[in-house]
């Protein structure tokens, strides 16, 4: 957007606004997202605690200021309004009204092949697949953190620490989220490229929350978490390995939690439709035994609710989860995706749970091992550079444990249209 002769749509006049005279890297720019998604979840719950079908509409608006004042500093601005139409139970996930989205400033330098970046104030990150620290772009309200974010980058390394107060959402009055020292999240992380085409990294982080509550413990969370995933790609293989060790305590009884979560796939570019036959397998710890003061729940941390569905009907908490599915793309623009997936507690001493750590009522130590099994099925479609349309449907077929829990079989589905400018 410096070169004039390339602005040539509406809008693109405000994409690059030149603040000095021959100097390209000062200018001011503005963007705005919009988002529009109809959902129906006939079970909300799988329909226990006595929730009924539910229709909606829930609309997120974002603007934005980019401000560089030079190649280093920036500024970034950006306000939010989220709402939701006619959903009957309103959570912080689903309604922002009027408040500040991010406000971060930035530095960046080089130092000769070396690349140094510094942010400070409201921001947002997510690392691998989102399975754990996401932008949680599935609900309405994203998350952000205020934070201190530091970054260095050689050739061969990336290091990355921040501390950080994730934000919590209200909207009880315009412009009034927090963060407080109530909730922290702090994190060490580094990452190696192998054999150019793969990526090996590992972090440690601190999650600490005062007044945590979990079936079989309660009091101040202190959970020290190491991290470490392995991903890449060749002659047609993916693969995204990655495996999560959590220790510390809540009150007065002692963290022994863990997960996984594996996907790979195989994609036949040279095909027509260029099919990807793909295979997930995840799984995360419950807790086994009751009163004996050692928790074995894992805390998925800051999940990404659409890893599995986007109708969030379970969690990354006490489970196994085996989903098999199969990608096409029958034109450039359309991607189609059918799966199928099967899943099962880790513990029957512990819940099932829901998004994204909601245990459910009557079925921790009870019923069997089986949670149940869900068909799903996806397709994307870009309608142009700024306008994307998507469409899910999802199944679920109740197991034991939940059926005795008074849950029943349930159904999704969500039409949206996403404009990004």
């Amino acid at each position: 957007m410096a070169n004039p002769s390339l602005r040539n749509r509406p809008g693109d006049g405000l994409k690059y606004i030149a603040l000095a005279e021959g100097d390209p890297d000062s200018y001011l720019s503005f963007g705005m997202n919009l988002r529009e998604r109809m959902e129906y979840n006939d079970a909300v719950a799988f329909g226990t605690g006595g929730s009924r079908s539910d229709s909606y509409l829930i609309q997120r608006l974002q603007v934005h200021a980019d401000l560089h004042l030079d190649k280093h500093w920036q500024l970034f601005t950006q306000l939010e309004d989220a709402r939701d139409y006619g959903k009957q139970v309103t959570t912080p996930a689903d309604r922002n009204p009027a408040d500040v989205r991010l406000a971060f400033v930035a530095y960046n330098t080089t130092m000769g092949d070396n690349t140094f970046k510094f942010r400070v104030g409201r921001q947002e990150f997510a690392f691998d697949l989102q399975r754990f620290v996401s932008l949680r772009d599935g609900p309405n309200v994203r998350q952000a953190y205020d934070a201190i974010w530091a970054d260095w980058e050689t050739p061969d390394w990336r290091v990355i620490g921040f501390v950080s107060q994730p934000v919590q959402y209200r909207d009880a009055q315009d412009f009034d989220d927090y963060s407080d020292r109530h909730l922290r999240f702090n994190m060490v992380r580094a990452e190696h490229p192998l054999f150019g085409t793969q990526e090996l990294s590992a972090y440690y982080a601190l999650y600490s929350r005062d007044n945590a509550h979990y079936i079989d413990a309660s009091g101040r969370e202190s959970r020290h978490i190491l991290d470490v995933r392995y991903a890449g790609g060749a002659h047609g293989l993916d693969w995204d390995l990655e495996t999560m060790l959590q220790r510390g305590s809540v009150g007065a009884s002692d963290i022994r939690a863990w997960a996984i979560g594996t996907r790979a796939g195989y994609t036949f570019a040279t095909t027509s439709w260029q099919p990807r036959l793909g295979l997930q397998l995840d799984a995360a710890s419950g807790d086994h035994h009751g009163a004996d003061h050692t928790l074995g729940t894992f805390n998925p941390l800051f999940p990404n609710g659409y890893y599995l569905t986007l109708a969030g009907y379970t969690g990354y908490v006490n489970f196994i989860h085996l989903k098999p599915s199969v990608t096409v793309k029958p034109v450039t623009r359309l991607t189609l995706t059918a799966a199928l997936a099967l899943q099962w507690r880790q513990t029957t001493a512990d819940a099932v749970y829901t998004q994204p750590n909601i245990p459910i009522p009557g079925t921790a130590g009870h019923g069997g091992r089986r949670t149940g099994s869900y068909g799903q099925l996806r397709g994307d479609y870009a309608i142009n550079s700024n306008l994307v349309a998507a469409l899910e449907m999802v199944h679920f077929e109740v197991g034991d444990a939940l059926r005795r829990a008074g849950a029943h079989n349930s159904n999704y589905l969500g039409a949206e249209l996403k404009y990004q400018w």
